[in-house]
């Protein structure tokens, strides 16, 4: 103890500091020195690069839209070598451009419906490798930043804790 009242501790011991956690959830750990996901482990310090982008489109949603076109350009077709398009009013000609249309609304409801997955990849020793995948828009976001965090902490030379568990100064009263 000293005359002023202050306690001073003893210097802390080097040793192996803890990587430090920056986000986690079932099957996702990102820490400074890993990111877990699932059954993968990769060292942060192994990847040389970080990018994201958006997954395919549904399968589903891409078949139908094969289907719906290939039937109004089949119907079309008919309806020209038939000479069917001589005889139409122009109530039917509207009725056929708003049919035309109906691949497009297709596309618009299959992406609202399954949106294309948020993806992550990276390059680990010279392969690209897909690092993470989501639907949901802010998880992706949260486990994109913690890991960028975690990449640019080993790109510094690696993580240094900020003096939070040093005894703030307070004035004496």
């Amino acid at each position: 103890m000293q005359t002023d009242g202050s306690t001073t501790r003893p210097p802390r011991s080097p040793r192996a500091t803890a990587p430090t956690l920056l986000y986690a959830r079932p099957g996702i750990v990102v820490t400074s020195e890993r990111f877990n996901v699932g059954g993968n482990s990769w060292r942060v310090a192994e990847l040389t690069q970080l990018w994201t982008a958006r997954g395919p489109h549904d399968r589903l949603a891409l078949r139908a839209v094969a289907v719906t076109a290939a039937l109004i350009g089949t119907v079309g077709v008919l309806l020209g070598f038939t000479g069917g398009l001589q005889r139409l009013t122009a109530t039917a000609y509207l009725a056929l451009g708003a049919v035309g249309l109906l691949p497009l609304l297709l596309v618009a409801i299959g992406d609202r419906w399954r949106p294309p997955a948020y993806e992550l990849w990276g390059r680990h020793r010279g392969a690209e490798v897909l690092l993470f995948s989501s639907d949901d828009q802010r998880q992706f976001g949260q486990v994109t930043r913690a890991l960028r965090r975690a990449w640019e902490g080993a790109r510094q030379g690696g993580w240094t804790e900020p003096p939070t568990s040093a005894d703030p100064w307070r004035p004496k009263r």
